[in-house]
């Protein structure tokens, strides 16, 4: 069983050109310097249709649209302080 945090970010091209780079990066940057490797399982996913709202990020199960690099972090510090 796979108790990770899983994230996917889109990487689709509309996602691209609003900066999702900079979400990706917070995030590696992020996990790395929490040592939480063992804890989240960062992946890309290919559009989600919803172009027009990116950067597009999913946790779990949950859509988020309009992401920082800030937006990001807050996002997955709230979940794993559920854990």
């Amino acid at each position: 069983m796979n108790d990770k945090l899983n994230i996917t970010i889109c990487l689709g091209s509309s996602c691209f050109s609003r900066k999702n780079r900079d979400v990706v990066t917070a995030l590696q940057d992020y996990i790395a310097q929490n040592k939480l490797e063992n804890d989240i399982y960062l992946k890309g996913g290919h559009c989600f249709g919803k172009c027009s709202l990116g950067p597009i990020m999913i946790v779990e199960e949950d859509f988020y649209h309009e992401i920082s690099p800030l937006k990001a972090i807050a996002i997955v510090e709230s979940y794993l302080n559920r854990k």
